[in-house]
């Protein structure tokens, strides 16, 4: 959604949208739709702008962050001793 609000006219999106490698059809209808960026978010554009997309643009997945952060969290023990809880 954010990117859509980036590529503002339609020239813009279509242009983008091809060098993501769709195919052209969908690029038209995409590209000269007249829905918000909430509403195509959920689409073709989901698909185009994958993981894949945001790694190379540098973003970090917050679940693989809350993945790594979660994986550290541990109930107190003592050991061989039961643990409280």
């Amino acid at each position: 959604a954010c990117v859509w609000r980036q590529w503002k006219r339609v020239r813009t999106r279509f242009r983008e949208l091809r060098a993501l490698g769709l195919p052209e059809w969908v690029v038209c209808q995409l590209a000269n739709s007249r829905k918000g960026p909430w509403r195509m978010a959920g689409g073709p554009l989901n698909s185009a702008l994958g993981d894949a997309y945001w790694r190379a643009q540098g973003l970090i997945s917050l679940t693989e962050c809350y993945e790594v952060t979660r994986q550290s969290w541990r109930t107190a023990g003592c050991g061989p001793a039961c643990p409280v809880v």
